[in-house]
């Protein structure tokens, strides 16, 4: 993804690293025309308000949309968004025996204090050109987001790094993440394993498993993506921090007594 300097005192280099995006990258432009973009977004809208919608549904929408499109192409794209239904279904996958599998430890238990249980998700962000993907770390009970990246590819640096970051405010007693490739490598799990954090992974699916970075996402499309046209993952970077922290300090959550996650998260850490 090319990030213009054409105005910018900030190197291409220190850009990288802002962004986590590998130097070798960083003048590679998605090949995704136009029509690709304007589908991926109006998809992005549609999963992100009905995300228990698979191709089939998403399909429908678009077409009554006025958007003569195959189910195919509707597949291709969620692919490459990163994306598919949160509800149950057979074979959502194939199995990589590489990776180990972690049980979901969090039915039934309930989050009683901060740092009980951290959770993670990567998410699809539209671009005026291209897009990118962005990874956050939120804690359950405070709803507190303890660290995000950009990356303009599905690899697990951006991940691992948030993870890192994360871990030097504090340590949770379990992680929770889905069983995507990116959580269940061996760097990502090595560094929960070794600072003895339990691993809970969401059930193949389960819509619930998760929720509270569900919900996360929607507040951040609703209240900054939708809202904004980034010009540059630069741009990007620069709204996405702004919002976050607006998030964290200054949005009160009913579901906190009208409180923001950082009142809560750091008045009982």
């Amino acid at each position: 993804m090319l990030i213009d300097t054409a105005d910018s005192q900030i190197s291409i280099k220190r850009q990288a690293e802002l962004l986590d995006i590998a130097r070798s990258t960083v003048y590679y432009r998605p090949v995704v025309n136009g029509d690709d973009l304007r589908l991926m977004e109006k998809i992005d809208k549609i999963y992100t308000q009905w995300p228990f919608y698979g191709s089939r549904r998403i399909r429908i929408e678009l077409n009554r949309g006025g958007d003569a499109i195959g189910r195919d192409r509707v597949c291709s794209l969620m692919r490459k968004m990163g994306i598919q239904a949160i509800y149950p279904k057979r074979n959502l996958s194939q199995v990589n025996h590489n990776h180990r599998k972690f049980p979901y430890l969090l039915r039934g238990v309930e989050i009683t204090h901060v740092d009980h249980v951290w959770s993670t998700d990567i998410t699809y962000i539209r671009m005026a050109q291209g897009f990118l993907y962005l990874v956050a770390m939120i804690d359950w009970f405070s709803r507190y987001v303890l660290s995000f990246h950009l990356s303009n590819s599905m690899e697990n640096d951006f991940c691992i790094e948030t993870l890192e970051e994360s871990l030097k405010k504090n340590k949770p007693e379990i992680h929770n993440s889905d069983q995507g490739s990116q959580f269940t490598s061996n760097d990502y799990i090595s560094i929960l394993e070794t600072n003895g954090i339990q691993i809970s992974m969401d059930s193949r699916g389960r819509a619930l498993d998760n929720i509270f970075v569900e919900r996360l996402w929607r507040s951040v499309k609703y209240e900054e993506v939708y809202l904004k046209n980034y010009q540059t993952p630069l741009h990007a970077y620069q709204e996405l921090k702004k919002y976050f922290h607006f998030y964290n300090n200054r949005r009160p959550h009913q579901s906190l007594n009208y409180q923001t996650p950082a009142e809560v998260y750091f008045s009982r850490s």
